[in-house]
């Protein structure tokens, strides 16, 4: 008689442990907890700081600058209030994906627009914006939309100067027939060609270093940011 096969029992399968915590964790078992917050909060704080370091440094003499009430991004209600004195010199160093362009600003010749041109810089509104337009003579920026059509919207009162427009000369632009744009400028790279300006550009600064890297500008390049040295 066939003995019936009896079948194989299943393995049991065994009992799994919960890992020990280490001697010096025994009996306190929310120090894994308070570890993993203070990880967190390293990481956070290390991204706080970074966020800063990227914040555009201002000098003491410009730390009360304020801009005028902002209505959208890119966008204030009217001009910025004037901040800068006759009392201080003032030095604007554009970093750009190309390098950095040091644009020595004349307030006397052109108060409004360097104020502007600060006001604009020490809060930002310059970083990331592209080099839209790049010609043989002539390289322009500081359009939010990127297509000569943008601006922080108001337009800047003319500013008249008998200063040669010549290489290395900083103004704003404008479109012929319409008033001077509030944060377009443009750096001319060679001689203006003829006839000349033909209307008021408010030329505000002059390039003292980098206008090589100036003269690299393409429309894919943009400016990272903006500091200001006063002096």
């Amino acid at each position: 008689m066939t003995k019936a096969k009896v079948a194989p029992g299943r393995p049991v399968p065994a009992e799994v442990e919960a890992p020990e915590l280490p001697a010096i964790w025994r009996g306190r078992q929310w120090a894994p907890l308070l570890i993993g917050a203070l990880v967190i909060g390293t990481v956070l704080g290390t991204g706080l700081l970074v966020d800063k370091a990227l914040e555009p440094q201002v000098p003491a003499a410009l730390s009360g600058c304020q801009t005028s009430t902002q209505i959208a991004p890119h966008e204030f209600i009217g001009p910025q209030p004037i901040c800068i004195t006759a009392s201080h010199t003032y030095q604007a160093t554009v970093n750009t994906t190309q390098g950095a362009i040091v644009i020595q600003l004349h307030p006397e010749i052109a108060p409004v627009t360097v104020n502007n041109f600060i006001v604009l810089a020490i809060h930002g509104y310059y970083n990331g914006l592209s080099f839209w337009k790049s010609e043989d003579w002539v390289v322009q920026g500081g359009d939010p939309l990127g297509n000569g059509r943008g601006g922080p919207g108001y337009a800047l009162p003319e500013e008249p100067s008998s200063d040669t427009w010549a290489l290395g000369a900083v103004g704003m632009a404008r479109v012929p027939g319409g008033p001077v744009n509030g944060s377009q400028f443009f750096i001319e790279k060679a001689a203006w060609p003829a006839p000349g300006p033909t209307a008021v550009y408010n030329r505000f600064g002059t390039v003292i270093s980098g206008l090589d890297k100036a003269q690299l500008l393409q429309p894919t390049d943009t400016i990272t940011s903006i500091t200001i040295k006063v002096s």
